[in-house]
């Protein structure tokens, strides 16, 4: 399946995609919409947005705050396919992967659900509490519609649930880097981290490895090696401390400062 994914993934040549992360309609409809264009603008090949959830049991503060900062400004999942839909006007080459939680796919209804990710572009999906075995029925739906599902590993998966996991796998997996929430200070060393990155990758062969859960600006530069990093918690922290002086606009700027600053830290 040759999708947007993959093809950003094979234009770096081998060198690490900086993934951002935003909740859709964080710190409200407009501004997230300008936050993913100016990501896609200085360089973003590869994107992740959030669709909403009350109770995001696999997220920190910092994006536990910014979904709830979403919902109080009407951004239900309706609302994040507008946002994805008002992206895709301007940025059509993108890769584009929502993240977020099955309860609402359920309310939504699956194939409505797949059905709306393809009318607007939405190109993968990350859903936090649907693990294999488990999601082997979606994962045969989303083929059905063209949409990538990114299988979860975690540092506990064993070497033959990974080899069980690639078998649904589809072009990019992601690796939780570390036991906890998201934004939690990174408490596995980068060498361990490292090892079993390429323990996965050995099993995994054919796949994109991106990496997630408490990676920051200060650990970037251990990880440059890898496909892919996902910075997440500190985006959405930027943008709180932001609009706090109730200028939603400055999270914009802000963000996409933090933004190219990573992607400086990866480059060089």
């Amino acid at each position: 399946m040759e999708t947007r994914i993959k093809k950003n993934f094979d234009q770096l040549n081998g060198k690490c995609s900086i993934i951002p992360f935003i909740s859709g309609g964080d710190p409200d409809i407009k501004n997230s919409i300008e936050i993913l264009k100016s990501f896609a603008k200085n360089g973003a090949r590869i994107l992740e947005c959030g669709f909403n959830f009350n109770a995001p049991v696999s997220d920190g503060d910092p994006i536990q705050n910014s979904s709830y900062r979403a919902l109080q400004g009407g951004a239900y999942l309706d609302k994040v396919f507008e946002i994805i839909k008002e992206f895709r006007k301007d940025y059509k080459e993108q890769g584009l992967i929502l993240m977020g939680y099955w309860n609402v796919i359920i309310n939504f209804g699956e194939d409505n659900f797949l059905k709306k990710c393809k009318e607007v572009g939405i190109d993968g999906l990350i859903i936090s509490d649907l693990p294999y075995p488990e999601n082997i029925p979606f994962v045969k739906k989303c083929r059905n519609f063209g949409v990538t599902f990114c299988q979860l590993i975690a540092p506990t998966t064993p070497n033959e649930r990974i080899s069980k996991i690639n078998e649904y796998a589809d072009e990019m997996i992601y690796y939780i880097s570390m036991l906890g929430v998201t934004g939690s200070a990174l408490k596995n060393s980068p060498e361990d981290i490292q090892k079993k990155y390429m323990e996965i990758k050995k099993l995994c062969p054919n796949k994109k490895i991106v990496v997630g859960f408490g990676i920051v600006k200060e650990v970037i530069k251990k990880f440059k090696s890898v496909d892919g990093l996902v910075i997440g918690s500190q985006i959405c922290s930027t943008i709180e401390k932001s609009i706090q002086n109730g200028q939603n606009s400055a999270a914009v700027e802000s963000s996409t400062k933090l933004y190219k600053s990573l992607l400086n830290e990866v480059n060089n």
